[in-house]
Order: C-alpha cells, then sequence, then structure tokens
C-alpha cells in the first residue's frame, strides 16, 4: 500500500502560500516599501492675533469726562444714605464712594489723597447739584473736608 499525501491539507498549505506572498507583495508600494511615506503629515494651524493699535494704560493722573459724570452719578446714588447716618459714618460711606470710583478709573487714588480738592472741583464742574447735597448730607464746607488724605 502506498502512502498518498492529503489532499486537504496539502490544498490548505498552497493557500497560506498565497496569503503570505499576497501580503508580502502588499507591504511593497512604489516608494520604495517606506511604510512611514504612506503616513500622511498632520495639517498645521496657524492662528495670528492682532495686538492693541496703542498702549490702553489709563492715565492715572487724568479725569475724563465720563469718569467725573460717574462720580457724580454714584455721589448722587449715595446722599439719601449719607443723609441717614451720623456725620462720623457718613463721612466713612462718603471717603468708600470716591476711593471706589478713583480706582475704577484708573487708580486715580493718588489724585484725590494728594488732591483732595480736586472732587470738589470735577463735582462743581459736571454736577453742582449734586456737590452742593453731598455738602449738606456731609456737614461740611466743602468735599475735600470729608476725604481723608494728606493733601489739599
Amino acid at each position: 500500500m502506498t502512502h498518498q499525501p492529503n489532499r486537504p491539507l496539502g490544498r490548505f498549505a498552497l493557500l497560506i502560500g498565497a496569503v503570505a506572498a499576497g501580503s508580502a507583495l502588499t507591504a511593497c508600494s512604489v516608494d520604495g516599501g517606506d511604510p512611514a511615506a504612506d503616513t500622511p503629515q498632520p495639517a498645521t494651524v496657524s492662528i495670528t492675533m492682532p495686538g492693541p493699535s496703542s498702549p490702553q494704560v489709563p492715565n492715572t493722573d487724568q479725569i475724563t469726562a465720563e469718569a467725573a459724570k460717574q462720580l457724580c452719578d454714584m455721589m448722587g446714588a449715595d446722599i439719601d444714605t449719607w443723609r441717614g447716618q451720623s456725620a462720623t459714618v457718613a463721612k466713612v460711606t462718603f471717603n468708600g464712594t470716591v476711593h471706589n470710583w478713583a480706582a475704577r478709573n484708573g487708580g486715580l487714588n493718588d489724585v484725590v489723597v494728594t488732591h483732595r480738592d480736586t472732587v470738589d472741583a470735577v463735582t462743581t464742574q459736571t454736577c453742582p447739584d449734586v456737590r452742593e447735597q453731598a455738602v449738606q448730607a456731609l456737614g461740611v464746607p466743602d468735599l475735600a473736608s470729608a476725604l481723608a488724605g494728606f493733601g489739599r
């Protein structure tokens, strides 16, 4: 009796060989087989943000018309409160209002502390009626008298 090879196993081996050869051929490419050449390069993105055309730092010694109006509005809103407080508490509250305004407007606190009469000048020009009501509510001859500071 002669031994004959198992036909199904032979066909399977042939199939495995064909798959292996096909895989080897597929791995090769036109560019010489460099797998990295087939990898797409990532896209680059560039974002440019324009800067301000001029410095936006406020002048800490300048009181603008808008800032003067804001001081008048803030004081006007507090006058009734000052009337209902004792003189000492009203002056403390007034100082808080003025320094809050100064801080909101570029740090004018130095100007207010060293030249307390600046608040009188600004309010006389911008809102004399509010200034007069504040002077009466605080019981002082002028607003500079109600401000805590070192200058005049």
